[in-house]
């Protein structure tokens, strides 16, 4: 089989996809509790981009292929699954034997969600991070009983899965932008509430919306000095939650006072261990309630592109220039 590797970590994330092969390997054998995927499509997410340059939690042994996500179908399994074999499936690999930028792959069982006929398997590649990401994040919101929240990367692809459940859930949605064309996009697809972090005006405003809306809720994919920002203009009795750090700097400016005396506090989000604290029939008809959503149209990832093995130093390149235009995915 063909399959892509990393043979060098690197903090310059050019010279890291600079670093990226395609060898020939043997088809690795399922083990244990474990199905053999033939891979459809895998998508590149901005954690794709923090491993190669060595900058995410999970380190591997170079030369090592790289790839968390993606569809496929079970072509072999460990014989307690063989049942699954000709079974369409996303999966969530995190690995240090493997990952799915490879024309086959093992999976653990607990690893894969089994898909219905009718999903698409371009938006299968996309599944198992972000529309689950958003529906989490929702979830903290709808506990807090939230009747609006704030969320930065306002053009990233979770926070548009954000704004589809808020609106099915009656919350108002501040988006937080830093390009001139991603606000002009949102505002002529009709949200309201958009801010330019380059605004002179951006913390008063933010601070007078998420008042005037009682925002009691944030979300943070960003980090360094606009988390302080949020969280400062949050009213009391808020939650900021970070789900991730795009900006690849310490968060900074929190107001020290706004902790004490305001009851405000600052969490974050791990998709795996918001999985692990699930029941299993929970996370199954979570993930049965959101195909149902793809397959409808109600919810869609963007997919803006294909790379295939060969062509992935250009497909990569192409992701990083403008990560908010949608998805890359890599094909064999």
């Amino acid at each position: 089989m063909k399959t892509v590797i990393l043979t060098n970590y690197s903090p310059n994330v050019l010279r890291a996809i600079l670093s990226l092969k395609v060898v020939e390997k043997e088809i690795p054998g399922p083990g244990e509790n474990e199905v053999l995927v033939k891979l459809h499509a895998a998508a590149v997410n901005p954690s794709d981009i923090a491993f190669i340059q060595g900058g995410y939690n999970i380190v591997k042994t170079l030369p090592a292929t790289p790839g968390f996500e993606g569809s496929g179908t079970v072509v072999d399994a460990a014989g307690n699954l063989k049942n699954l074999i000709g079974r369409k499936i996303s999966c969530f690999v995190q690995y240090v034997e493997g990952g799915t930028w490879s024309e086959y792959f093992t999976v653990h069982k607990n690893d894969i969600i089994l898909l219905d006929d009718k999903m698409d398997m371009d938006q299968a590649a996309c599944f198992t991070v972000n529309p689950f990401t958003a529906y989490g994040l929702t979830d903290i919101a709808l506990a807090r009983q939230s009747r609006a929240l704030v969320q930065n990367a306002g053009g990233g692809q979770v926070p548009a899965f954000i704004r589809m459940l808020a609106k099915e859930n009656g919350m108002e949605v501040i988006n937080i932008v830093r390009k001139p064309e991603t606000a002009g996009k949102l505002l002529a697809e009709g949200h309201q509430y958009v801010l330019m972090e380059q605004d002179e005006a951006f913390e008063e405003k933010l601070k007078t919306l998420a008042r005037d809306l009682d925002a009691t809720t944030a979300f943070d994919a960003v980090g360094g000095a606009v988390s302080g920002v949020i969280f400062n203009a949050l009213p009391a009795d808020s939650e900021l939650v970070v789900y991730g750090g795009l900006s690849g700097k310490p968060m900074s400016g929190i107001n020290t006072m706004d902790v004490i005396f305001k009851d405000k506090i600052i969490s974050g989000f791990n998709l795996l261990g918001w999985k692990d604290e699930l029941d299993e029939g929970g996370f199954l008809s979570i993930a049965g309630e959101l195909q149902q959503k793809f397959i409808s149209g109600e919810l869609k990832t963007t997919i803006r592109g294909t790379a295939r093995f060969d062509d992935i130093v250009k497909g990569l390149k192409n992701y990083i220039s403008n990560m908010s235009a949608g998805k890359i995915l890599i094909k064999p």
